[in-house]
């Protein structure tokens, strides 16, 4: 219970500064409407019209939770207009991206620790890569991948996975070269020698970098298939729903849709979390 105390004000501060936010942004449309009318609008009747709006600039927080629940509750999953829906074609191209773009880490970090020709030329490059700006390469991609026949989830989840390999790498890296030089002089008196080094200090020490750089990478794959659904004219996924909201200036459904964004990051996030925890102790590390 104590832990809910700052949660909660945080949560309430935050939707207090939302609040006074859609008021001062949504007050110029209310004030327009008003003098068109002839009318003189009360404080109490400006506050409300800024809270009644269809098309506000910043949506209240109340807009934005009825428009999840006719999304999420007010229609089946299976149908178009719902966010489970779209929230599923995202997420499905999430974690097929998030599973490419942490084998290719796992595998480029294991490479760069035991062949120093492959860390001298291939981290400066995944660094390089990390600064070519999404929107831009994401729509190369997909046109790249559409010209030999591949398209529907795999695009996306290159996308994704392209985003996510690179936390993934320099975590990896760092924690495979966390063991000390007395640690590994240790196991070579015992005669071990490079496999047995590898499973028994380095894969181990790694874990915690590991874990942790697994949540990084799972926010960053699904902003990867968000912004690769931008550009391909889906009309599926949470990205499509964007686009769409912002073709009509339907914000209320575009706050939505970033809502529901976060969430499945926070719910992958905590998922990583749990595996991350039961790991650690199964391996001694965490009580």
């Amino acid at each position: 219970m104590r832990s809910l105390g700052p949660v909660l004000t945080v949560l309430v501060a935050i939707l207090a500064i939302w609040y006074v936010g859609a008021v001062l942004m949504n007050a110029r449309w209310a004030e327009d409407q008003a003098q068109r009318a002839h009318k003189t609008l009360t404080t109490s009747e400006l506050v409300i019209q800024t809270m009644e709006q269809k098309r506000p600039v910043l949506p209240a927080p109340h807009q934005v939770a009825v428009a999840l629940w006719q999304g999420v509750f007010a229609v089946s999953p299976t149908s178009k207009r719902s966010l489970v829906y779209h929230g599923w074609v995202t997420l499905s191209a999430t974690l097929l991206g998030f599973v490419f773009g942490t084998a290719a880490g796992v595998l480029l970090a294991v490479g760069m620790v035991y062949n120093r020709a492959m860390d001298m030329s291939v981290m400066p490059w995944a660094i390089a890569s990390q600064t070519i700006p999404i929107v831009a390469i994401a729509p190369m991609i997909i046109v790249v991948l559409y010209s030999i026949g591949i398209t529907g989830l795999i695009p996306k989840a290159i996308i994704s996975a392209y985003l996510s390999f690179f936390p993934v790498v320099v975590g990896m890296v760092k924690g495979l070269r966390s063991p000390d030089a007395m640690q590994i002089d240790l196991l070579k008196t015992y005669n071990a020698g490079g496999v047995q080094t590898f499973w028994k200090l380095r894969m181990p020490s790694s874990m915690p970098y590991f874990f942790t750089s697994l949540k990084v990478a799972a926010a960053a794959a699904l902003v990867g298939t968000i912004v690769g659904e931008l550009p391909t004219g889906a009309v599926a996924g949470l990205g499509a729903r964007l686009l769409s909201g912002s073709y009509y200036g339907q914000t209320i459904q575009i706050w939505a849709v970033l809502v529901v964004a976060a969430v499945l990051a926070a719910g992958l996030v905590m998922v990583i979390g749990g595996v991350q925890s039961v790991t650690l102790k199964r391996m001694g590390m965490e009580r």
